[in-house]
């Protein structure tokens, strides 16, 4: 086979259970408040430690407020979650972010830029997007909470396997179409579960172009597709990336690491189970209109007819286009919103916010909008107030919120109202996703900026020089 999937999984197999799955050592886990207290429960009930506690790194994310971090959380709930997590890393001598400790942030935008996500890694955390760290050139994806107790305890997890996808995107992208742009085309092409079952390495000219937050905003919607994870192989962009960061190899273990990480790439004669070619001619930005990834268009299209949309998925799109109040034929430019929404692991990353200010710079915040800014880490919040971008967006009336998952999901105080607009650059929009009755539009930061400027869905391509 020869690809670069096979060889990290291959590297790392430690027993094959004939006619079942493989057992896989893992480099790396993550964990956060949500998903672990019964894999923690689990190992006092058995009377066991973590095996390799150095190797797991946890932090809440999901329920931490994005305002007010210095007070005690409100919301009972979330505390409970917050408060546990701490008291369980104390416990069993873990690495513990907490709020306000200044490697705190969504645990899918600490890991890459703390140089603990690194080429030729398994990474696993109980969190669907832990497929965000395959942009490293790593083996990352999500677990159950029943796993986390298995890596907590083994450092090992039982697996299948996955097949193989070679998805290669080649050209150039248009001016305005993003990363973000590209993972929604896909879905839309693909729909949400063209990549069951498969494990997809990114490829083509267009990714080798993209930065790492562009690729880390790849790897991070793969498992939108249904696809186990996805990766990129590491080159010089990621290289640069990495060096110098705090769990970055130093010095001579550098140099060795390099030289290990150039061997990470599918050969030329590599055999994929399925391969796929897009052309970056065809994508334009994008924007969703119903309650999944895949029913996305470009920005500038209208939302298809039933007749265009396979006949199994008819019931679903019938309901989709009832939740968001709108018909199809409709064109969403000109459409009012009412939220928009920046952040999330997706699109949190200092990137993101230089594309928003790029929009909003001179210009002033739609009166109507409710708009929430929030950085993916303290790292981000630090690289917003130095190169001053702090500034230039509170000129234009934005302010910048606490770290944290916030509205990318209603866990936490930033819901969106019952039958409101978000224009949203996280990664999901089913019914509720953003709070009881939310409406959300998933998109890129420069339509999200577009939108909040003007206060209605607007081509970002008519703000940019």
């Amino acid at each position: 086979m020869n690809t670069l999937f096979d060889k990290i999984w291959d590297s790392h197999v430690v027993s094959l259970i004939d006619g079942g799955p493989t057992q896989l050592y893992i480099d790396r886990l993550y964990c956060h408040e949500v998903t672990s207290p019964q894999a923690f429960d689990g190992l006092r009930q058995r009377g066991i430690k973590c095996l390799r506690p150095e190797k797991i790194f946890c932090m809440p994310d999901h329920n931490t407020p994005t305002h007010d971090q210095d007070k005690p959380i409100a919301d009972p709930v979330s505390k409970t979650q917050v408060d546990t997590l701490a008291r369980n890393t104390a416990e069993f001598g873990l690495n513990h972010f907490g709020m306000l400790h200044p490697k705190n942030g969504i645990i899918h935008v600490v890991g890459p830029e703390r140089g603990l996500s690194l080429p030729g890694m398994t990474l696993v955390c109980g969190d669907s997007h832990t497929s965000t760290h395959g942009a490293m050139g790593a083996v990352a994806f999500g677990i159950g909470t029943s796993e986390v107790e298995m890596v907590m305890a083994s450092q090992c997890i039982l697996q299948q396997k996955p097949k193989s996808m070679r998805i290669n995107i080649e050209g150039k992208l248009a001016k305005g179409v993003t990363p973000k742009d590209v993972a929604l085309y896909m879905m839309m092409k693909m729909t949400t579960s063209g990549g069951t079952g498969y494990f997809i390495e990114y490829s083509g000219s267009v990714v080798r172009d993209m930065s790492m937050e562009g690729r880390l905003t790849l790897c991070n919607l793969s498992i939108e597709m249904g696809a186990r994870g996805g990766m990129i192989a590491p080159d010089e962009t990621t290289f640069a990336y990495i060096k110098g960061r705090e769990y970055a190899p130093k010095g001579e273990a550098w140099d060795k690491a390099v030289e290990y990480w150039k061997t990470l790439r599918s050969g030329d004669d590599a055999v994929f189970d399925k391969e796929i070619t897009y052309d970056a001619a065809d994508i334009r930005p994008m924007i969703t209109y119903g309650t999944n990834p895949g029913m996305g268009m470009a920005i500038t299209d209208a939302i298809p007819s039933e007749e265009s949309v396979p006949e199994a998925g008819r019931a679903s799109y019938a309901k989709s286009l009832e939740y968001m109040g709108f018909e199809a034929g409709e064109k969403l430019l000109g459409k009012k919103i009412d939220y928009v929404f920046l952040g999330a692991c997706t699109n949190g990353r200092i990137e993101d916010f230089r594309a928003f200010a790029s929009i909003v710079k001179g210009r002033k915040k739609a009166g109507h909008v409710t708009a929430w800014l929030v950085p993916g880490s303290w790292m981000v919040d630090a690289q917003i107030r130095e190169e001053g971008l702090d500034k230039v967006l509170a000129e234009a009336g934005f302010e910048i919120r606490q770290p944290g998952c916030s509205a990318c999901l209603a866990m936490n105080d930033d819901k969106i109202p019952s039958g409101k607009y978000s224009v949203s650059t996280s990664n999901r929009n089913f019914e509720g996703r953003q709070g009881p009755g939310a409406r959300t539009l998933l998109a890129s930061p420069l339509v999200a900026a577009a939108a909040a400027v003007t206060g209605v869905i607007t081509d970002p391509r008519e703000f940019l020089d």
